[in-house]
């Protein structure tokens, strides 16, 4: 059976001992100096943080809407109209601007596709009281003129098909509004020619007779409007 010294079973004890102690302050310090690191960086993370974010705004800035608080009423009127046909329209209207040899250069193109309606009626506020009167059982009715009452683009459906500029310009900035002012003019050309005023006529009168008659009148003329 062997002996076991003493005394160097607990010089063993004390060398495992030192060596956790050793491996414990080890750890502690490089806590310390990672902790210490983290530190250092942070503000400098957060500060290359906040400066893309100031580039980014810069190169992409939102744009920001600022409605007036003041809605100013220029004017109210009291308005009788009576619609009676609406014409539905389209067209397309092409604006050219420098489209000679230095087209390809200086040259810009623009085709529009233009939506837009004509209503057409009688403003009922032009009727005076001497334009109604009974002759017997007659009554006869003196209309006002049948007038275009609205010609506009309808902004939803209308649209630029396609535009085409020089190599060395960006265009006219105010081509487009041109364009759009133009093609109302022909939507409210085109309903004209198609006598959407006639077509009005002839609707307003066939409402105003039934009307009358619901009225109990009978026998009602229609007298052409005075020139």
């Amino acid at each position: 059976m062997s002996n076991i010294n003493p005394s160097n079973s607990s010089k063993s004890i004390a060398k495992i001992i030192l060596i956790l102690v050793g491996i414990a302050a080890i750890w502690f310090l490089v806590s310390l100096v990672n902790n210490r690191i983290n530190n250092t960086l942070n503000p400098l993370q957060q500060m290359n943080h906040e400066l893309g974010t100031q580039v980014a705004n810069l190169l992409h800035p939102t744009p920001t809407i600022i409605p007036d608080p003041v809605t100013i009423i220029n004017e109210v009127q009291s308005l009788a109209r009576l619609e009676t046909i609406r014409y539905t329209v389209e067209k397309v209207v092409t604006a050219e601007v420098n489209q000679g040899v230095l087209g390809p250069l200086f040259g810009d193109r623009l085709l529009f596709v233009a939506h837009g309606y004509v209503i057409a009626g009688i403003d009922m506020s032009k009727i005076k009281p001497e334009d109604l009167w009974l002759a017997g059982e007659m009554l006869n009715v003196r209309l006002p003129k049948t007038e275009v009452l609205v010609a506009t683009l309808d902004n939803d459906k209308s649209y630029v098909y396609d535009r085409v500029t020089g190599l060395f310009t960006q265009g006219d900035p105010t081509l487009e509004t041109q364009v759009r002012q133009v093609a109302e003019q022909e939507i409210l050309k085109a309903a004209t020619e198609e006598g959407i005023l006639d077509q009005a006529t002839t609707n307003a009168q066939t409402y105003l007779r039934w009307f009358f008659e619901t009225l109990g009148y009978k026998q009602i003329n229609f007298v052409a409007p005075e020139p």
